[in-house]
């Protein structure tokens, strides 16, 4: 097996502009003083990054995908438990699969 260089180089790019990011951002943000409206938005990212991830899927999956979305939606509000989440939307599509079709 050869290894191409122009392929091992464009991994180790992509290796170093990760690490990089990773690195200097809170590295950067360590520095800068924020307010408590600018750390109050930056709280609020992980959970609107995760719905954008999230929701087209739930969309596409039709009326049994935002049934379980929505279920998995209550279930983590009333129990705050995130796992409680999870299964009770696997079981809401598995139910709505094997009764729809």
């Amino acid at each position: 097996m050869t290894i191409n260089p122009e392929i091992l180089l464009i991994i180790l790019g992509m290796a170093a502009v990760t690490y990089l990011t990773r690195w200097l951002g809170p590295f950067l943000m360590s520095r800068v003083n924020l307010s408590k409206k600018v750390e109050a938005w930056l709280g609020y990212l992980p959970g609107t990054i995760l719905v954008s991830l999230v929701l087209p899927d739930l969309i596409r999956s039709g009326a049994t995908g935002i049934i379980a979305g929505f279920a998995s939606l209550v279930a983590a509000r009333l129990s705050g438990n995130l796992f409680l989440a999870l299964v009770v939307g696997v079981v809401t599509v598995w139910a709505g699969r094997s009764l729809l079709g």
